[in-house]
């Protein structure tokens, strides 16, 4: 009886791997295939709005000056762009960069120091967004480096009346420094160029990212503003905005240039906080996105479900496998062969290993196809993902104290960019689509849990 009831739970599990498989390949088709949606990439010439860069900042001496240096050579025009940085309690020497470049730019960098209330990127953006009358707000973590022409693309897609947040794609710079950082980047290949250009072709629910994005005020204010209680606003922001009404757009060829985490313990404290702000959006969105009152499509609800559920899969992988062992050593043989043939292959070779055919693909489509000779690396990366997300999540589960919502910033790598009260212009502004150690871009959100 138990092992009849065990064997019943391996099935649900095996379902949905079955339902995450199908969307990687239903993505992955699509992108090679299909017709590709890029509407706004074209629009070079027009009335651009009052657009304002906002630019978090916590102890990021490292790599502020190169994200203003390129920030200003960015084509926008100057007279209606403001670029505000928000130091966040630095401890460091961020605040005298700040000044001395609002110093020189008074009209155009306008930085604000905050000395009190709640830590945090979401907590600061909540302090000092409302009070900008800019129509588009967009946003950058203090490390990333856009392409000069990436101002414009960004806010392009906002002639939209009905679109309300916009997401650029994310290409790592220091790919050349390890293994880490060299899957990591096959990552991001994976999740940008092909889960979220085919999520914008279908019609479906391209994610707003938290930075190389904007959001339109009038669409921030309606949904209430940015959330403090949350580890990951980006998509908390992501599905209220959807829930109003708000469309959200995904420019594949509007890149920025990060850094990736150059160790595994950095990248693992990076997933664990992904996974407990995910799965926070996830325990408060998903039942609104199934309900029949919902705004979006079925099929828009089934996309933002699987999106919602995404970092729940590591456990639930985890505990398929618990079961079958638990199964096999009871000695349960189910009474149908094909059944259990069934459950065996779908678990061990498609829910494993069908976001990695996703990765291949967008080596392909990023012309670098020699990066996929480390693609059996990643089932180690694979490995510690699955832990760090299951461990996370359990914590979660499981803890009855509430965890406070603080700074958790990557660690930077870069040697300061600041001497001598100028920055030394290291910042990549110039959008010719090359990065640090690679030839091609690639790009990608992080899918971490391969399922």
């Amino acid at each position: 009886m138990i092992a009849q009831i065990l064997f019943a739970l391996l099935m649900v599990v095996v379902a949905v791997l079955i339902v995450y498989t199908a969307r990687h390949y239903l993505f992955t088709f699509n992108r090679l295939f299909g017709n590709q949606r890029q509407p706004y990439v074209d629009v070079t010439v027009a009335d651009w709005p009052r657009a304002t860069v906002f630019v978090p900042c916590h102890n990021e001496e490292k790599v502020i000056a190169g994200s203003l240096e390129a920030l200003l050579a960015a084509d926008y025009p100057h007279e209606r762009l403001t670029i505000v940085p928000i130091d966040d309690r630095s401890t460091d020497k961020t605040g005298d960069i700040l000044r001395s470049y609002a110093e020189r730019y008074p009209t155009l960098i306008k930085p604000t120091f905050r000395t009190g209330g709640q830590p945090g990127k979401a907590a600061a953006l909540a302090e000092v967004s409302p009070r900008d009358k800019s129509e588009i707000h967009l946003f950058f973590d203090a490390d990333y480096v856009p392409g000069h022409k990436l101002l414009k693309q960004l806010v392009a897609p906002f002639f939209d009346p009905e679109v309300g947040a916009v997401m650029g794609r994310v290409v790592p710079h220091n790919v050349s420094r390890g293994l880490l950082t060299r899957l990591l980047d096959l990552e991001r290949a994976g999740g940008y160029q092909v889960d979220q250009q085919a999520r914008m072709n279908l019609g479906l629910v391209p994610q707003y990212g938290g930075t190389v994005g904007g959001v339109r005020r009038d669409a921030l204010a309606s949904v209430g503003g940015w959330r403090t209680d949350t580890l990951a606003e980006d998509t908390d922001m992501t599905f209220r905005l959807l829930l109003q009404g708000w469309q959200i757009v995904y420019q594949n060829r509007s890149e920025c240039y990060e850094e990736v985490p150059e160790s595994w313990e950095t990248r693992i404290r990076q997933i664990r906080r992904w996974a407990h702000g995910h799965n926070q959006s996830l325990s408060r969105y998903l039942w609104r996105v199934l309900r029949r009152k919902s705004p979006l499509s079925w099929f828009q609800a089934l996309d933002g479900a699987l999106l919602l559920g995404v970092f729940a899969v590591a456990p639930l992988l985890l505990a398929g496998w618990i079961l079958a062992m638990a199964i096999y050593y009871l000695g349960y043989q189910p009474s149908s062969g094909v059944l259990a043939l069934l459950a065996v292959s779908g678990f061990s070779t498609l829910g494993n290993f069908a976001a990695f055919f996703e990765i291949a693909a967008a080596t392909r489509l990023d012309g670098s196809r020699a990066r996929v000779r480390i693609l059996p690396f990643m089932l180690f990366g694979f490995l510690v993902s699955l832990m760090a997300v299951s461990q996370e999540t359990l914590k979660q589960l499981f803890s009855l104290r509430r965890r406070d919502v603080v700074w958790h910033k990557t660690e930077r790598y870069r040697e300061p960019e600041y001497v001598n009260g100028n920055g030394n212009g290291n910042g990549n502004g110039n959008g010719n689509g090359k990065t640090n150690g690679r030839d091609t871009p690639g790009n990608g959100n992080g899918g971490v849990n391969p399922a």
